[in-house]
């Protein structure tokens, strides 16, 4: 077998269609659209760029066959701060076939290596937890928007090379039209009481605003979490602009304490339910079917993004105040048949304890794998969110 180097536009592409003939007879699989996976290694597009770097590879057969893909990237900002120096691998797609398997994984931990690596997690993204993250093994539905779906067999390619579970991944889904256990609406009354308490959905007309409370609520809520690094204004506002487009004012909540943000709740339409009609194009054709079938209405979905709350205001009831507000704008419209959350790591066990407690039922599971290229080592799962 031959393993190449992306590096022209028939690579490119070859890149990208490699899962469009696996997945071809998987009604389950949509296509992501490639400008999402192209920008992935575009240095314009993607900021990871000025503080790492990148490669990916195609693999070939003896009848010049593609067989195999994979991607290889260090963070500079994050590879050094854990016990051992660690990279990633992502965007793994591969035939029915170990020893091809072993090759695309030997070229990322060689690549890894030579740049000072001792470990690599993946399947991961050269960029955010929110995208390409986590190796599908349970719960074969239908993926999230740049979320990755993938063949049940790769589990064992993964484990068989040496990685381990770093954390588990789950999404959480439940009816829209679920009545919500009688304890939150109890909070909410509690809550309520107290005037110095307000909720509100978004308004685009004052979209920095909004921004700046996300961005205050976020830095606050995340501190916990593993290799946490700070949202800027900047960053807070680029996330706002971005999704701007599919953003819906009664899908967005804020709760807020004597007029400071304390909360949010943010949720999307999941537009994958329309971009599996695009075959992976977004060019203007594209664009106008998007616009088309959301007005037809085939998105039924809702996805949840965030939900954090301020350690201060946690404990106290906010879960339940926010949630009832958002529940009772959202469930009259019937614009929306069903709710999935997004993933949620076994290293958080009190939103999956929310989760659990709205009567949301797990869907889908991923896993963050971990590999060290030394054995001898100690290998540590991911520390536990207390």
């Amino acid at each position: 077998m031959k393993l190449t180097e992306v590096n022209t536009p028939e690579l490119q592409h070859e890149f990208l269609m490699l899962p469009v003939r696996l997945y071809s007879n998987d009604p389950n699989w949509i296509r992501p659209l490639d400008k999402d996976i192209e920008e992935v290694f575009d240095r314009k597009k993607n900021k990871y760029f000025r503080h790492g770097e990148a490669v990916r590879w195609v693999l070939t057969d003896e009848n010049g066959n593609t067989a195999g893909r994979v991607a290889a990237f260090i963070n500079r900002k994050t590879a050094n701060t854990f016990e051992q120096p660690t990279g990633g691998l992502g965007f793994f797609e591969c035939i029915d076939d170990e020893a091809a398997a072993n090759i695309l994984f030997d070229a990322c931990r060689n690549w890894l290596t030579e740049r000072g690596m001792e470990a690599m997690d993946g399947p991961i993204n050269f960029g955010e937890k929110d995208k390409w993250w986590g190796l599908m093994v349970d719960g074969f539905h239908e993926p999230t928007y740049c979320m990755y779906y993938h063949k049940k067999y790769y589990r064992k390619f993964f484990e068989d090379y040496g990685f381990k579970t770093y954390y588990e991944q789950y999404n959480f889904i439940m009816e829209v039209t679920q009545k919500l256990p009688e304890k939150y609406a109890e909070k909410a009354a509690r809550i309520a009481q107290n005037p110095g308490y307000t909720c509100c959905h978004i308004r685009k007309k004052e979209l920095p605003r909004f921004a700046e409370d996300f961005r205050t609520v976020y830095n606050s809520a995340w501190t916990k979490h593993h290799n946490f690094k700070g949202m800027s204004s900047e960053q807070a506002m680029a996330i706002m602009k971005m999704i701007k487009p599919i953003m819906e004012e009664e899908l967005m909540w804020f709760a807020y304490y004597k007029g400071k943000p304390i909360a949010f709740y943010i949720m999307l339409p999941e537009v994958n339910q329309i971009f599996r009609h695009l075959n992976g194009r977004f060019d203007l054709f594209a664009k106008l079917k998007f616009l088309y079938l959301r007005w037809r209405g085939v998105c039924r979905r809702m996805f949840g993004v965030a939900f954090g709350i301020v350690p201060e205001q946690q404990g106290k009831g906010v879960e339940g105040y926010i949630i009832t507000h958002a529940a009772r704008k959202i469930q009259p419209m019937g614009k929306y048949d069903t709710f999935e959350m997004t993933w949620i790591g076994d290293f958080n066990p009190k939103m999956i304890a929310i989760c659990e407690d709205l009567g949301a039922r797990r869907y889908r599971t991923y896993i963050t794998y971990r590999k060290l290229f030394d054995p001898t080592k100690e290998f540590r799962r991911a520390p536990v969110i207390r």
